[in-house]
């Protein structure tokens, strides 16, 4: 059964929602498969590659939990 992204995800939830977006995907601008940014550019980017989405996306979830804590509190 499928679950709401913001019960699997809540603090890319609030991230996207209160302080900026992600990007998926390789660019010429980074080497990272996923990246979360604000106004100000790259707050967090995560590994060149991921065996699975949900893998990237757990990631972004952990590494933004931190970057809240440091700079939203």
């Amino acid at each position: 059964m499928a679950q709401r992204i913001d019960a699997t995800y809540p603090t890319i939830v609030r991230w996207v929602l209160e302080y900026g977006w992600i990007e998926i995907g390789q660019d010429e601008m980074s080497r990272s498969f996923v990246r979360a940014l604000d106004a100000g550019g790259m707050v967090w980017e995560g590994q060149e590659e991921y065996t699975t989405l949900d893998d990237a996306l757990q990631d972004v979830e952990t590494g933004l939990v931190a970057r809240i804590r440091e700079q939203h509190l």
